[in-house]
């Protein structure tokens, strides 16, 4: 479960703001999908001979795909009180069907973000809260959060960082297939860090 004080399993609903990206069905890697700038990911190109089954459609929110961490007990007013930005920047991934007769499809997920240390930062580590939901229209039917941990070079502001694969199940039929599920990705924000990006996005 995820921890009190972030946006949990109720997750906003699929609104104007969100943006779907299809995915390929030709191959074994099932999509590439890059939601701002190209991020080299791996498992986003063709293997001869291999074709995929149908794959989930990922869904990027736009409210859910930027973190911004202020020193605590500021209101980041300053820019100097900004600790940490993430911001999403692609997924990628890989699907397989569990066994040649079909029954479950098996989809791992990787997302590449780009994170900025500011200068309120402690310590040249931390982590970035994310989730990854499969969802059959309003349904959920599944939600991993996990953090994504990056470490700072010494003199680097910037980086790109991968995290996962997340790995999950999907029940396929032979007239149910994974395009009938949703992926969606984003950052795990807490209320008020949910509220700041819906404002600025003026929701």
């Amino acid at each position: 479960m995820p921890p009190r004080g972030v946006v949990g399993n109720d997750l906003p609903p699929v609104a104007a703001r969100t943006t779907e990206y299809p995915m390929s069905n030709r191959s074994l890697s099932l999509f590439c999908a890059v939601v701002a700038a190209s991020l080299p990911l791996a498992g986003c190109g063709p293997e001869k001979g291999d074709f995929a089954p149908p794959c989930p459609t990922p869904v990027f929110e736009q409210s859910l795909a930027d973190l911004t961490r202020y020193r605590p007990g500021t209101d980041g007013r300053d820019l100097t009180d900004v600790a940490l930005i993430g911001r999403m920047k692609a997924v990628s991934g890989e699907c397989r069907l569990a066994n040649k007769k079909g029954g479950d499809l098996l989809v791992a997920v990787k997302i590449g973000v780009d994170v900025t240390r500011g200068p309120a930062l402690p310590t040249s580590s931390a982590d970035l809260p994310l989730f990854v939901a499969v969802t059959e229209g309003d349904q959920i039917l599944d939600k991993q959060v996990f953090n994504m941990h990056v470490e700072f070079p010494s003199n680097v502001q910037s980086l790109q960082a991968v995290g996962g694969p997340i790995d999950m199940t999907l029940p396929v039929t032979p007239s149910k297939s994974g395009a009938a599920y949703q992926l969606r990705i984003g950052f795990q924000l807490t209320p008020d860090e949910l509220a700041a990006n819906q404002h600025r996005l003026g929701h």
